[in-house]
């Protein structure tokens, strides 16, 4: 079954449903269609995959907690400095403890045992171990969802929609 990602009016994502309740949305006026398949549901609507609202729903702000479970999904399960994915991987400190560097999403990585034992206390450009990608905090849980539709290969026209995938 196909997911559509519902945008804002102000653009921001804001959930994922499937298309049948997406059509619903468009069908009422209360959405526009952005994205869309080449199959068609009917000769008035292609299948779509974005949809924004035309009225701005306002969501209350929640607080991502910073867990390791969630940097782990964050790296998408790899290691940040050699792109191994697998299971025995460990969180590194990119401003290492012993420099000040603390518990935040902007300074822990994923990281598998043997960069984190290469790097040791250093940074990143001391031990010319550059990261894949920069850490920074997720915008929502949604974020989580979405970068898993992403990854698969599914929805890769949300791409544009989302900001750090």
């Amino acid at each position: 079954m196909s997911k559509v990602l519902v945008l804002n009016a102000s653009y921001e994502p804001l959930n994922i449903t499937s298309w049948r309740r997406a059509i619903v949305l468009l069908l009422k006026d209360k959405a526009e269609q952005l994205e869309y398949h080449t199959t068609e549901v009917s000769t008035r609507f292609p299948k779509p995959t974005v949809i924004r609202l035309r009225y701005y729903v306002r969501v209350p702000y929640k607080e991502i907690p910073l867990t390791r479970r969630n940097i782990l999904e964050r790296d998408d399960q790899t290691c940040q400095y050699c792109a191994y994915r697998g299971d025995n991987l460990t969180l590194d400190h990119v401003i290492p403890r012993s420099r000040g560097g603390g518990e935040s999403w902007d300074n822990l990585v994923a990281a598998c045992v043997r960069c984190n034992v290469h790097k040791g206390s250093r940074t990143p450009e001391e031990a010319q171990m550059p990261l894949l990608s920069r850490p920074r905090r997720p915008h929502s849980s949604l974020h989580f969802e979405i970068a898993r539709y992403i990854r698969s290969g599914r929805n890769v026209e949300w791409r544009k929609y989302v900001i750090g995938i």
